[in-house]
């Protein structure tokens, strides 16, 4: 299984690279990309010298969420669980988003105002520059010595398709997502967004370029990993235990222990 589920992860990452919205020099670009996954990461973060950005406060001094941020937490969580509700009783595709207003008991414009990537956004109710932020920051934060790439594995086991434990609405969204083409396409480009800020991490962390391939190419990677785990296997951490030896060590060497 392993071997499976890494020759499908060099297939999607090999074709990923033939796409037309690069705007890179297409032979550097496969020549990185080669690389990468013929030699897997050098992880050059473990010599450069630590870069700390300053950090907000912390969730422990924050300030407690008054009543109108309660309220649009309460709104946008029933929004979500009316879109789960329905979408999971009778399929995507045969629920409008009034319906769904109307069970959250909101308008049509309250629910586009939360919401306004869509009808398929609704079932995805993190707030998505914390989810970017989040993914930096365990880059910028992680232990000493420990790679960005295992960083981030470690930051994606418990979230998303790799969470343990889901609760049963967590667990019903996964499925929901995992059989829908519509929301699993929507899941890859809420992961994917992240590139950019996730490469700029990376780089800094390294001492690279800022235009460098290779972080720009494994932040690229790592960000499928969830969309992979959702098409290529029944377990999702087995799938992100795979692809991120996959792009430490390279093909073949990641299939050996």
């Amino acid at each position: 299984m392993p071997v499976s589920v890494a020759a499908r992860a060099v297939t999607r990452f090999v074709l990923d690279r033939t796409q037309p919205w690069q705007r890179e020099d297409p032979h550097a670009q496969i020549d990185a990309a080669f690389t990468l996954l013929a030699h897997g990461w050098p992880a050059p973060e473990r010599q450069a010298p630590p870069h700390r950005p300053p950090q907000a406060a912390s969730a422990s001094t924050a300030r407690p969420p008054g009543l109108r941020e309660r309220k649009k937490a309460a709104t946008r969580q029933a929004i979500t669980d009316a879109a789960l509700e329905l979408f999971t009783a009778r399929g995507y595709d045969q629920v409008g988003v009034r319906e769904i207003a109307e069970t959250a008991g909101t308008s049509i414009a309250t629910l586009f105002a939360y919401f306004p990537d869509g009808k398929a956004s609704l079932v995805f109710p993190a707030d998505r520059s914390e989810h970017i932020a989040a993914l930096v920051d365990a880059v910028h934060l992680r232990s000493p010595g420990q790679s960005v790439l295992r960083a981030l594995h470690d930051h994606m086991a418990g979230r998303g398709p790799f969470e343990p434990d889901p609760a049963p609405d967590q667990q019903r969204a996964l499925d929901l997502i995992r059989a829908t083409p519509q929301l699993r396409d929507f899941a890859l480009h809420s992961w994917t967004v992240a590139q950019e800020p996730l490469t700029a991490a990376i780089t800094r962390e390294a001492a690279l370029p800022a235009d460098d391939l290779a972080a720009r190419l494994l932040a690229r990677h790592v960000l499928q990993i969830p969309d992979l785990a959702n098409t290529i296997s029944a377990d999702a951490r087995h799938t992100l235990d795979v692809v991120t030896a996959l792009l430490e060590r390279g093909w073949p060497a990641c299939l050996t222990e």
